[in-house]
């Protein structure tokens, strides 16, 4: 069974930031990840973490101004001072937090015209020469200090202009970059709405996953309802031999610990496997 990570910028919203994370290890989890954690000082974070006793999966690096519709620096060109500048504070979190990876943003470069770009455009596009220096110089950096860069293809319906929009597109990236600590985030609500098949997605991903998350499609909570079957997700992520984190990175319907009936019922299933597994020994 997948191991889950709670999001703590969508779930447990009932509590402040830094109470989510005794509720999550409380509701069962055993790790987290969330957006930023940039409006607390590190120390604070890592103590909520460590009394928790949970371990922390990723995060985000700055993401620019996030408030005037700025999502990552990555592929915009002339930030190369705020691009460094967030990389740097984005591994000292990383340092406190004993975190292994950090997910580097792409960001909307700028109005795209009509239609969405496919992958040649985009490949094409001034800003994939941008974003492949700046996700090298990531890269490079946290190679420095034993973690990896993670980047992750985001819908253009929740996020339009994004430059990384689709897995295709993500998976040419990549390549394109090489960088042996780089790999793929694949939110797999995001790649339902830019991909599909998923099942042939995960698989024919499989050696560059680093970090998977999950919600319903098409509304993003709970991944017990929607278009998209979990439990035969959840099966092929066993499949391909997936030992990271699943990041839960929904938007509750209501309270957050009474939408868990998915997650306790997978803990069920796992323990009482585990038990038969015993006995049969």
């Amino acid at each position: 069974m997948p191991r889950f990570a709670a999001n703590l910028s969508m779930m447990f919203t009932e509590v402040p930031f830094l109470e989510r994370f005794e509720a999550a290890a409380q509701a069962g989890f055993d790790a987290v990840e969330y957006l930023f954690p940039y409006a607390h000082p590190e120390q604070e974070v890592a103590a909520a973490l460590q009394g928790a006793g949970l371990t922390q999966a990723l995060f985000n690096a700055p993401p620019g101004d996030w408030e005037s519709g700025e999502r990552g620096l990555a592929s915009l060109a002339g930030r190369d001072e705020e691009f460094v500048e967030g990389l740097e504070t984005a591994m000292s979190y990383a340092q406190a937090l004993d975190c292994p990876q950090i997910h580097v943003m792409a960001g909307i470069p700028g109005p795209q015209g009509p239609g969405r770009r496919t992958v040649e455009q985009a490949l094409n596009h001034e800003a994939a020469e941008v974003y492949t220096r700046r996700i090298r110089q990531a890269a490079d950096r946290a190679a420095a200090e034993g973690r990896r860069v993670v980047i992750e293809p985001i819908n253009h319906v929740d996020m339009p202009g994004y430059f990384l929009g689709s897995v295709a597109l993500g998976l040419q990236m990549l390549e394109r970059i090489d960088r042996e600590n780089l790999g793929l985030q694949l939110d797999l609500y995001h790649a339902q709405i830019t991909d599909g098949d998923l099942t042939r997605l995960l698989r024919s991903s499989a050696e560059v996953i680093e970090h998977i998350q999950i919600a319903s499609v098409p509304d993003r909570h709970e991944p017990d309802a929607g278009e998209t079957s979990y439990p035969h997700l959840f099966s092929v992520i066993d499949e391909i031999g997936y030992s990271g984190w699943v990041g839960c990175e929904y938007h509750p319907v209501g309270r957050t610990e009474d939408g868990l009936g998915w997650f306790h019922a997978l803990q069920s299933d796992a323990g009482e496997s585990g038990q038969s597994g015993k006995a049969q020994q």
